[in-house]
């Protein structure tokens, strides 16, 4: 094991954020969204019966506020290139419904597509999306839409824009972006529905982003789409968070899969637009999409998705800070995807929680007898324990993994090989690495919250796959840097580690790795040790 010397001046302050200084975050969205129940078969009679309904039914109360209308309202444009809503289904225009719906107290949403053609006409066949995409008539439906319709959120689709047209999606949704503010100003909420995490450009573009294609009312789908969103706690920051797609409650899961499917959408900071028939939801349907607990998680003024740490058994464990930033009280969901029981064994270490813990289940809204130690549960297949966890102290983390990277380069797009991305690997501690790391300077890996309490000398210990001819570049709170180059490890074993000595300031820590001209070694984790 080498042992080199890396010292971060305390030059400057440790990094913060706006919820560290007292000021909170707009949270992800809440409402209601046609798509799901309907597709394009909506009308202007069954919107407003359904905003009716999100405000009879308590839900405005409990917080929902969006009333969203999908695909379907495209009538034509005229000789102007103006949009003409459906002659059948929308004959009076849209103007009155989003009137109908801020009489209510709540805000209202529409839908485009980024290319010509919307999702409707490629797959509903209807012929009335063709031509009614923004491309070409940005300012012109932006006018429309938001100043005289009234819009306040807008879902921009990606089906004309990439499956007929191939257009680049960063330049396409700034285009856009731009319109809309020169047009309308900067207040309208856009939702960026390419289908997978699109980039780290979103951030500058949407207040959410889609990370996965079109939910179903199944449990494959709910799997997979929070499968998908594991590893992207780094990109859910400031306001701006992984939309995991509108919400299937009330619409034929099993109870324990719709306490998995809300409850994961909550702990993870997803936008919640309910899918269903809110005039006819199963009340426990209501109750669970009305649990002041579990809306807590998702609206709380942090702002932040829960991260994975601990995978085993099939199980995962995730933890998230709520209320304030390194504070005793966290979000924890024990989360069981299997088809089978699954034993799990947390050391609340893990989750930086000393000494006795309360709990309480967010799900059945009941406390549960303190923990001290180690956390162990049972669940059934399809089932998911989300507990307010409080400590009588909070711990300093001692290791940081790679899957909790943000990595400016990454995308799940799938377009161009050797993009850096999360890859399962066995061996990795919490059976995951980094990979395609390197090559260029802004191709690296970034943990920005890497906590000392006091500050001081640190061993750091990375642990990373070795290989002959890579080289790893280390950089702590941007100051002085070391490049690493013998990483070949020993005994032919699946990862090698090697430890430097950093000095950290009190507070959080920046910590870059990378390597500007070659690829880096697939990095694992790094560990923390002080050392006086």
């Amino acid at each position: 094991m080498n042992k080199l010397l890396l010292c971060a001046f305390a030059l400057g302050l440790a990094s913060t954020t706006q919820a560290d200084n007292g000021n909170a975050f707009d949270p992800p969205v809440m409402g209601w969204s046609s798509w799901n129940t309907y597709r394009v078969n909506i009308n202007d009679a069954l919107i407003k019966k359904q905003a009716d309904a999100m405000v009879q039914k308590g839900l405005k109360e409990a917080g929902y506020k969006y009333v969203n209308i999908d695909d379907g309202f495209f009538g034509y444009r005229d000789e102007h290139g103006v949009m003409q809503t459906h002659p059948e289904r929308f004959p009076n225009g849209l103007k009155g419904v989003a009137d109908h719906i801020h009489s209510l107290g709540l805000k209202a949403g529409i839908y485009s597509d980024g290319g010509s053609n919307t999702c409707g006409s490629i797959w509903d066949n209807d012929a009335n999306g063709v031509g009614s995409g923004l491309y070409g008539h940005e300012h012109q439906d932006a006018d429309l839409y938001f100043n005289k319709w009234g819009f306040d959120f807008i879902k921009i689709d990606y089906c004309g824009a990439s499956q007929e047209l191939s257009l680049d999606e960063e330049k396409r949704y700034t285009e856009i972006r731009r319109a809309i503010d020169k047009v309308a100003g900067n207040h309208v909420s856009i939702n960026v529905c390419r289908w997978a995490f699109p980039g780290t450009w979103a951030k500058n573009i949407g207040c959410s982003w889609r990370i996965s294609s079109d939910i179903r009312p199944e449990w494959k789908s709910v799997k997979y789409i929070i499968g998908k969103n594991l590893y992207l706690s780094a990109y859910a920051e400031g306001g701006h968070y992984n939309d995991m797609d509108m919400l299937e409650i009330g619409r034929g899961l099993k109870p324990e899969e719709e306490e998995v499917h809300f409850g994961m959408w909550c702990i993870m900071s997803s936008p919640l637009l309910i899918g269903c028939d809110l005039t006819s939801i199963p009340e426990a349907s209501l109750k669970l999409l009305k649990n002041k607990e579990l809306i807590a998680l998702n609206q709380d003024p942090l702002g932040l998705q829960a991260y994975v740490v601990q995978h085993a058994n099939e199980g995962y464990v995730l933890v998230k800070d709520i209320e304030q930033a390194r504070g005793t009280t966290r979000a924890v969901a024990l989360y069981n995807p299997s088809d089978s029981v699954c034993g799990f064994s947390v050391p609340l270490e893990i989750l930086e929680m000393g000494g006795k813990v309360k709990m309480r289940d967010l799900v059945k809204q009941k406390d549960l007898p303190t923990v001290r130690g180690t956390l162990k549960r049972k669940l059934p297949p399809h089932s998911v324990l989300i507990l307010r966890m409080t400590a009588e102290q909070r711990l300093e983390p001692t290791r940081y993994e790679a899957e909790w990277a943000y990595l400016p380069c990454f995308n799940d797009l799938g377009l161009r090989p050797k993009t850096i991305l999360y890859a399962p690997m066995k061996e990795a501690s919490g059976g995951m690495k980094i990979s395609y790391l390197g090559g260029s300077t802004e191709n690296h890996a970034e943990w920005s919250n890497v906590y000392s309490e006091k500050g001081g000398m640190y061993d750091m210990t990375i642990r990373y796959v070795p290989h002959a001819d890579r080289k790893l570049e280390i950089k702590v709170n941007n100051e002085k840097s070391i490049l690493l180059k013998d990483l070949t490890g020993t005994n032919n074993e699946p990862l090698a580690s090697v430890t430097v000595r950093v000095c950290l300031k009190p507070g959080n820590n920046i910590v870059r790795m990378g390597s500007p001209y070659c690829w880096a070694p697939d990095i694992d984790c790094f560990t923390l040790q002080k050392t006086d």
